[in-house]
């Protein structure tokens, strides 16, 4: 199966969180799912980190890369189809960042872990 994981996610599973469902913590780690983080949530993060929204362990670039090495989290960079494809979708709550990661899953084929309910209004792969 192939993952893209919502921001909120990703900030849940790397604080161990027990709001992150166990079944969504082991599809992040089954070796058998392929799990992207979009370059979209790094910036994400980085701003929110930077206006204080976000309180982060350390630097995002270092947890980021942690995350790639430890568990096999890879970055999904934003092409030209994943712009291209913004058009095609409608923009429901206008978070830019949700907004890309939405656009990548759709041309990816993804499903995206997230409980976002405004996400799931949007046609595309959703489990939580």
């Amino acid at each position: 199966m192939k993952y893209i994981l919502d921001t909120l996610t990703f900030l849940l599973w790397i604080s161990n969180s027990a709001k992150l469902p166990p079944k969504v913590a082991e599809a992040i780690k089954s070796p058998g799912n392929a799990v992207f983080l979009s370059i979209s949530s790094v910036r994400e993060m980085q701003v929110k980190s930077l206006i204080g929204k976000v309180d982060l362990p350390a630097p995002v670039v270092d947890i980021v890369m942690r995350q790639s090495q430890e568990n096999g989290i890879e970055m999904l960079p934003i092409s030209l189809a994943h712009i291209v494809a913004l058009n095609r979708i409608p923009n429901y709550h206008g978070d830019p960042f949700d907004y890309l990661i939405i656009s990548q899953a759709i041309v990816e084929d993804m499903t995206i872990l997230t409980n976002d309910p405004l996400i799931t209004q949007y046609p595309v792969k959703t489990w939580w």
